[in-house]
């Protein structure tokens, strides 16, 4: 009989496994030049959404009227019908970019990522607009542009809002380089989060502050770390020019109420006051597992803790996604099944018990990519390795291409999975986490997907620690279930995809 295959590790992640270029921060001297220009936003990120979304429509608006008029399109249309097809391609185009992080201020936009799903998410609006504005023209025939017209529009928007995106990244880097974030706290949470901020991308200054005066001068996480200051009162009272936000890095309950209501309107007239969990996922996309408890799913926010349309609408996406792919896929899958047999013999097809959504277990399939042997060893590795010996060389194609998946869209269809959720996790590897995570089965709350947040961001893991660090960002899916979410998700896989990236 063949050997149960190893669970396969999550994909290397996009913002986590390297892919991102190390932040190259101006001088210091910089930022005072440009502080006239990129004003001191009081910790909110609606004057950079402004100007990238005020960029982004006078640049479109400009192109596609010169590009119709070089070609003669707005002689053949009139004005009006001109600018239908105008506001529709841009009301496309500026969501494309909204949900690829285009307007937000915490996303490197000079990273090598973003300018891959900033490519993606242009190319996918290119394709919508054609199919809404031609779809349209059936009905009205002076909705029809020149195609011309509309893809050379998008070809050239491509380059230069990229270019004002990074060079304007610079001068927001400026503008905030001299500040800092006022870390309230020097406890145990604050010490883990020093940490975890130290191996993040964020390189603006933090300063731990304790108004417990046997706490200050002391180091915040051993020697070389920020060293606990006091004065909070005075620090509080000259927020504008010193710190773009506050962190609390401590229990609520241990904060007294004065200082909860004076950071509350902070919060609301002039800097934006974070608590753990929300810097984490504002900055970082994770839930940090030490805000979780067990009542963590009842909760405000939660899309999943009522009825949303998305979970029918997404459920109608799946049936007819799955679908159609399975048609499309109809002369790929045989061929596959067959060179699998060719390399290394019976069977093709690898199934495996799984842990579905509410914890319901159910056969997943896919095309085995690992040799198969006559006894189960109980000494194999649960992982998959890097280089791993029993993966076959076709199967190392397969994965690289996700195409040992495409048997898992018939799971899909069925109900079992979703295409986009956390990783169908093999039932032994269930059980070992479930025994060794506190709280791991809330990642069963969604049914689980072919791709999902975890695997996009988390580079290759091969231990019980790798499972703690992809459960952070399943939790974060659970959190923050959405179309935006998904579509983010969407093309981080195909980003994976189109470089090779799976094992």
């Amino acid at each position: 009989m063949p050997v149960q295959e190893p669970a396969k590790k999550a994909r290397p992640g996009l913002l986590a496994g390297g892919l991102i270029e190390p932040p190259m921060w101006p001088k210091p001297a910089a930022a005072s030049e440009e502080r006239q220009i990129f004003p001191k936003s009081r910790g909110h990120d609606w004057s950079t959404a402004l100007l990238f979304v005020t960029c982004d429509i006078v640049c479109w608006v400009v192109l596609y009227g010169f590009v119709g008029y070089a070609r003669r399109d707005a002689f053949f249309v009139s004005p009006f019908e001109f600018m239908m097809v105008d506001f529709v391609a841009l009301g496309v185009l500026l969501q494309a970019l909204y949900i690829v992080g285009g307007y937000d201020r915490n996303i490197e936009t000079r990273a090598l990522t973003y300018t891959a799903e900033h490519i993606l998410a242009i190319a996918g609006a290119a394709v919508v607009s054609s199919l809404l504005i031609y779809s349209a023209a059936t009905f009205d025939a002076g909705m029809k542009p020149s195609r011309g017209v509309l893809l050379l529009s998008f070809i050239v928007f491509l380059p230069l809002s990229l270019i004002y995106r990074r060079e304007f990244r610079w001068k927001i880097a400026a503008s905030t380089a001299e500040e800092a974030f006022l870390v309230i706290g020097s406890g145990e949470l604050a010490s883990r989060f020093y940490e975890a901020y130290k191996r993040s991308p964020n390189q603006q200054r933090l300063v731990f502050v304790d108004s417990d005066e046997s706490r200050v001068g002391s180091t915040i996480a051993g020697e070389g770390s920020p060293i606990v200051e006091g004065g909070l009162d005075l620090k509080l009272s000259n927020l504008q020019n010193a710190y773009s936000g506050i962190i609390l890095a401590e229990k609520i309950k241990c904060l007294p109420t004065e200082l909860l209501e004076r950071l509350v309107r902070t919060q609301f007239q002039r800097t934006r006051v974070y608590t753990l969990e929300s810097f984490y996922e504002t900055h970082w996309r994770y839930v940090p597992l030490d805000v979780v408890d067990p009542v963590w799913p009842l909760q405000t926010g939660f899309q999943l803790a009522r009825i949303s349309p998305y979970h029918y609408l997404k459920r109608l996406f799946d049936v007819v996604v799955s679908t159609l792919l399975l048609l499309i896929c109809a002369p790929l899958l045989p061929l596959i099944a067959f060179l699998v047999w060719l390399e290394s013999g019976k069977p093709a097809i690898f199934r495996q018990p799984r842990v579905g959504g509410e914890g319901q277990m159910f056969i997943a399939y896919k095309f085995r990519t690992m040799f198969t042997r006559s006894e189960p060893d109980e000494t194999d590795d649960i992982y998959t390795r890097k280089n791993d010996p029993r993966i076959t060389r076709m199967g190392s194609w397969l994965r690289k291409l996700r195409f040992d998946e495409l048997p898992q869209l018939w799971n899909v269809f069925r109900g079992q999975m979703s295409l986009i959720g956390p990783r169908a996790e093999w039932t032994k590897c269930a059980e070992r986490y479930e025994k060794a995570i506190p709280l791991y089965h809330f990642r069963h709350l969604v049914k689980p997907g072919i791709t999902g947040w975890a695997q996009v961001n988390y580079p290759y893991g091969e231990s019980d620690e790798d499972a703690i660090e992809k459960l952070k960002y399943d939790l974060y899916y659970i959190r923050h279930y959405s179309l935006k979410l998904d579509a983010m998700i969407v093309l981080k896989t195909v980003h994976t995809m189109l470089f090779g990236k799976g094992r």
